[in-house]
């Protein structure tokens, strides 16, 4: 191979580089189409080939056993179906822009950014020639009523708000080292704003550690409402990361080496670090997978969910997992089940057979021979918790899909299953806005997220790129153990609470051990962990984040951290002058906003300004607020994001003409300890889930629990769909 600049100049002398005078950078004028679409196929072929390597060697490890916690992290948010054609025309695109960027270095002799070089037809030329544009051509709205999979068309205006596999939507401008992509912190001692950013493994080990025999316990709220928010955030957004677990442009494994280089951001060990002892090590990351934007060089994030509460962790975000999911076999409208094993006599979640995607359950427990469950978010088998919310909505749309049925006996399989997911998505919007949110966002509740009037065509729905980051504020509530328990919510020898992280992917210890009963059990009689300044993320998730899986246990306070750089996401002060708050200029302003001196000294230590600090760290370190559970810049910055979830949502379920008066009453008075109670063993549950209950003093028998009230839909429609 020709060495580089020897390239270059064979370029020059075939025209593939114009040159011109008037040229900003030292002559070159503008690219050749040509040029530009050569780098275009050079990209195709480095992309397949990475991910069709890291496709081999992952099978090969899973064969040996040998996988590690960050292919485990990432299995969590890997991309299938259309997601993943969206995913690979936008690293096409990515990798054009890395190639001629290193193709044009040599004749440049001060720093550029390629997106300086491309004019506006170029990058659309781009966009077209990956594939991207076909991928977001515009569909016919279908006259229904009910909501598409893809979120499409629920704003007839603008059909794209709230689709899946679109970019986040942006509330401030990205902000990158080179303007275009590269992540703040990137680039060893480059200074920003004054300061070189610290490691984010440093920020942890100083301000998110604690001694764990020193957890705080919350006195107010359950370990079900920190369930709930995992749940809500499920339904509402997921940045994949991109599929191949090695370089683009040098083929590097990302997972055994320290190199940055796209995809690969590692976090890199700090000095006297308590666990990791060899600085040369680092901690495996990979970068969300990008998301072309027509006209813009600019990286941004996708979004492979739909940003509505539309249930779409129940019925999938695509219309080939919609289908995947429901029960073919009959008319009777409903979700596909288990075959091989039930629950007491009620159904378990179908199990995933996608060949490879399986076997990282197997993973956990090699002679239980149970793989993955498969639901409308792949992260459904991620701890089990999760997979009993997941498990028992399937259930309530199958009990709601029989009673439909009996009420109307003429209605077809498809108005059954629309119907029931209509109503589904109706109570999980009513349980969120009614029932959690106001626990969640306390005396901000009425500031933040006003009182529903109507729905509004110009607002934008989209889940927002600093959401993704600041709504992890929930690790702040997570306990360092999963509880089961049984009958009368007594502790049993055979169900002992087991350490978080022995728990990740593992489908035989709901199958083998008792169910999903034992588990909502301890969610309603257990406390969620209480966020304060001192006592921030349990070591489960600091320390040994999926540490089963051999190497390198994770550090998700870190990891939250480089994720925000990853993104693009400015510091904490543009968030807080955003939202209206003060910006805090030095250390004694800090403090002042944090009510603690002490943290705010750690905090200039580390970044030697406000203006510096990682959003989420900034955000889950500031007091909380009256009766809630975030601090001030966390309560604008969510309460944004629902706000314009709901007012953007044409199917938001106080919609008039979306319910009868009499169905409205039905749904306003569900809870979710009814759904507790309809498609579970239990028989004693709270009256509220989310707040810290005490057995038996707190508990009622289910029949003193409203029921929901289906009459009213009966023989509503006559029509088949």
């Amino acid at each position: 191979m020709a060495p580089l600049h020897v390239s270059i100049s064979l370029l020059l002398v075939f025209g593939l580089v114009q040159i011109g005078s008037a040229s900003y950078y030292d002559g070159v004028e503008e690219l050749d189409n040509n040029f530009i679409l050569d780098s275009l196929q050079h990209a195709k072929k480095l992309v397949d080939a990475a991910y069709k390597h890291t496709r081999e060697v992952l099978k090969e490890r899973l064969r040996k056993g040998s996988v590690t916690p960050s292919e485990v992290m990432s299995y969590f948010k890997q991309p299938v179906a259309s997601s993943r054609n969206h995913i690979r025309a936008a690293d096409y695109i990515e990798t054009t822009l890395d190639l001629l960027t290193e193709k044009l270095q040599s004749i440049y002799s001060r720093p550029f950014n390629i997106s300086d070089l491309l004019t506006v037809s170029q990058l659309d030329m781009l966009h077209k020639a990956s594939g991207y544009a076909f991928l977001l051509l515009p569909k016919n709205c279908p006259n229904t009523p009910y909501r598409t999979f893809t979120g499409e068309c629920n704003n007839r205006r603008f059909p794209n708000f709230g689709v899946s596999n679109r970019a986040y939507t942006r509330l401030l401008k990205a902000e990158y080292e080179d303007r275009r992509s590269l992540p703040r912190g990137w680039t060893e001692n480059r200074s920003i704003n004054g300061f070189v950013l610290p490691l984010a493994r440093a920020v942890s080990n100083e301000i998110i550690s604690f001694p764990q025999n020193q957890q705080t316990l919350d006195r107010q709220r359950s370990l079900m409402f920190m369930q709930w928010g995992q749940w809500i955030d499920h339904d509402l957004d997921l940045a994949p990361e991109t599929p191949s677990r090695s370089t683009f442009l040098r083929g590097i494994d990302c997972d055994h080496s320290c190199a940055r280089e796209l995809p690969c951001f590692p976090l890199r060990i700090p000095p006297n670090d308590p666990r990791i002892r060899n600085r040369t090590d680092c901690i495996p990351l990979f970068r969300s997978s990008p998301a072309s934007v027509p006209q813009s060089p600019v990286r941004e994030q996708m979004n492979i969910l739909t940003s509505y509460i539309d249930a779409s962790q129940v019925y999938g975000s695509t219309d080939m997992l919609a289908n995947r999911l429901r029960n073919r076999n009959n008319q009777l409208g409903l979700m596909a089940v288990n075959n091989r094993f039930n629950d007491n006599g009620r159904a378990y979640l179908p199990f995933s057979t996608n060949g490879i995607e399986e076997d990282f359950c197997l993973q956990t427990n090699r002679t239980s021979g149970l793989p993955c469950f498969l639901a409308g978010d792949g992260r459904v088998s991620e701890q089990p918790g999760l997979t009993a919310f997941h498990t028992i909505f399937v259930r309530e749309h199958n009990r709601i899909a029989t009673v439909l049925r009996r009420f109307n006996p003429s209605w077809s399989g498809e108005t059954l299953f629309q119907e029931t997911r209509k109503i589904i998505g109706a109570i999980t919007q009513k349980i969120n806005y009614k029932d959690w949110l106001p626990l969640l966002l306390g005396s901000a509740m009425s500031r933040v997220v006003p009182p529903y009037r109507s729905y509004n065509d110009s607002v934008d729905p989209g889940a927002s790129n600093v959401f993704s980051l600041i709504f992890r504020m929930g690790h702040t509530m997570i306990q360092p153990f999963i509880y089961r328990l049984v009958d009368r919510y007594q502790t049993s020898r055979n169900l002992p609470p087991v350490p978080l992280h022995l728990t990740f992917f593992n489908t035989w210890r709901v199958v083998r051990e008792g169910g999903v009963d034992p588990l909502l059990r301890g969610l309603m009689a257990n406390r969620a962990k209480l966020n304060r300044q001192n006592q921030i993320l349990v070591d489960e998730l600091r320390e040994h984040l999926f540490e089963l899986f051999k190497r390198l246990g994770l550090d998700l306070g870190a990891i939250n951290m480089q994720r925000g750089r990853d993104h693009g996401l400015p510091g904490y002060n543009a968030w807080r002058r955003f939202c209206g708050l003060c910006a805090p200029r030095n250390v004694t302003e800090l403090a002042q906003v944090l009510r603690n001196r002490q943290l705010a000294e750690k905090f200039i230590k580390l970044y030697g300004t406000p203006e510096n600090i990682d959003i989420w760290m900034g955000a889950v370190a500031e007091p909380l607020l009256p009766n809630s559970r975030v601090g001030e810049l966390l309560a604008c910055l969510i309460g944004n994001q629902f706000r314009r979830t709901r007012d953007g949502d044409r199917f938001y379920y106080k919609q008039p003409n979306q319910f009868t008066p009499a169905q409205m009453r039905s749904i306003e008075r569900v809870t979710f300890s009814r759904v507790i109670c309809d498609n579970t063993g239990i028989t004693q549950v709270p009256r509220n889930v989310f707040v810290a209950n005490s057995y038996p003093r707190d508990f009622v028998n289910c029949s003193q629990i409203p029921a929901f009230d289906l009459s009213p839909w009966r023989r509503r429609m006559t029509s088949k769909v």
